[in-house]
């Protein structure tokens, strides 16, 4: 049975030339794909015999056999030659048995390749994208921009309430508007009006477990203002991962961290900070509240700040109750009871909770010290008994390898 291909009702351009002669083309084009092609052709060639088919990577005729005489490509077009993928970034060596970087390596772009993506583009491993999917985060490498694959979440910004922001307060309006960020441009507010609704603006109270968003975020530009919190949450502990109060802007008379009359708070948890970088500590009025006279507040200021935490649980009651540090921390204090809420520990710790020491010589997963932070060996470390199994985290840290060197 014989086939015929659908005539072409536009102007179709030659990979291999430019739209010049379009009307001559146009007619050479239209003749050709109406030509009855042999069976084995699949509806495309260039004459009617079973030898004048068009190769495989052209779509809609072509002019002769060759991938460079296609009118346009099935799938890309490499400096006029229809190919399947553009020139891959690595290449093997058959004589080396490895990969190694192809110095013709060409970037998809749309239907063409391409040997640098336009300047408003960024590659993405072999193609030119507009944007990094979710899980990439863009970055400049030798002046190209490329998607690199996050760590963890991907950084993402977002713009904080208080001092010139839109929104005076965290509510249920806007709580949306904070998730998976990573860093606050600007402050946090937490006030009575978010928490619990406002009829006069219309905003209903927050669901407390959408607080939760703020597990994220790692940095606050400007400030913390805690003064409205759920009633039966007893910690902050949904800052866990903030790392820095940057203080660029700072509340009433020069606060960074404001936190008081948050009646059913019996600690801060604020596990991860490290840094408070200007502006003064306030934390008052918290009837409940434990631990945070112990923190060494001057560890956490590049500047001495000044403090002025009172009125909370006296240091005394919080004793007598147990409400103290764990012996696993030092004398920096503590957010928390546990382990896991050392401002810094007093020998080792393992993913963030103190320990009295790393697994060096016993243990499933053998471990070597960075500073005061136990890390894995690599798995290609033979375990030894009695002994230490690496000296660092590469498989080139192995006292003895596992397997082969």
């Amino acid at each position: 049975v014989n086939h015929q291909t659908s005539s072409i009702t536009e102007p179709v351009v030659n990979p291999v030339g430019t739209r010049t002669l379009t009307s001559i083309f146009f007619s050479i084009s239209t003749l050709v794909t109406k030509t009855i092609c042999a069976p084995q052709c699949n509806g495309r060639c260039f004459g009617p015999n079973p030898n004048e088919c068009c190769h495989d990577e052209c779509a809609g005729g072509c002019t002769g056999p060759l991938k460079t005489k296609c009118f346009a490509c099935r799938h890309f077009n490499d400096s006029g030659a229809c190919e399947t993928l553009c020139p891959q970034p690595m290449i093997y060596n058959r004589l080396t048995f490895q990969l190694e970087p192809n110095p013709d390596a060409k970037y998809q772009y749309g239907g063409v390749c391409v040997k640098n993506c336009p300047h408003n583009f960024v590659v993405d491993r072999t193609s030119c994208v507009r944007t990094c999917p979710n899980d990439k985060m863009e970055v400049e490498k030798n002046g190209q921009k490329m998607c690199q694959l996050c760590e963890g979440l991907c950084p993402k910004a977002c713009e904080g309430t208080g001092i010139g922001s839109k929104y005076q307060t965290v509510d249920s309006s806007n709580i949306h508007r904070f998730i998976n960020c990573t860093k606050i441009l600007g402050n946090l507010d937490f006030l009575i009006t978010g928490l619990e609704g406002d009829p006069w603006h219309n905003i209903n109270a927050l669901d407390p477990e959408k607080l939760n968003v703020f597990r994220t975020v790692r940095e606050i530009t400007g400030y913390l203002n805690i003064q409205s919190w759920p009633k039966h949450m007893q910690n902050f502990s949904i800052f866990s991962n903030l790392v820095t109060i940057g203080g660029r802007s700072l509340y009433n008379r020069g606060f960074s961290l404001l936190i008081m009359k948050n009646m059913n708070v019996t600690s801060l948890d604020f596990r991860s900070l490290q840094e408070i970088s200007a502006g003064q500590v306030y934390i008052t009025e918290n009837r409940q509240l434990c631990y945070c006279n112990t923190v060494n507040w001057a560890r956490l200021s590049r500047q001495r700040s000044d403090l002025n935490i009172k009125s909370n649980k006296s240091p005394r009651k919080c004793i007598q109750e147990g409400k103290v540090c764990d012996p696993l921390c030092s004398s920096d204090g503590c957010w928390g009871p546990g382990p896991d809420q050392c401002v810094s520990c007093r020998n080792y710790s393992r993913e963030g909770v103190c320990t009295v020491s790393c697994n060096f010589y016993e243990g499933e997963s053998r471990e070597f010290a960075q500073g005061s932070v136990c890390l894995p060996c690599h798995p290609q470390c033979q375990k030894i008994e009695g002994g230490l199994t690496c000296n660092g985290q590469g498989a080139d840290e192995c006292v003895t390898c596992a397997n082969y060197k």
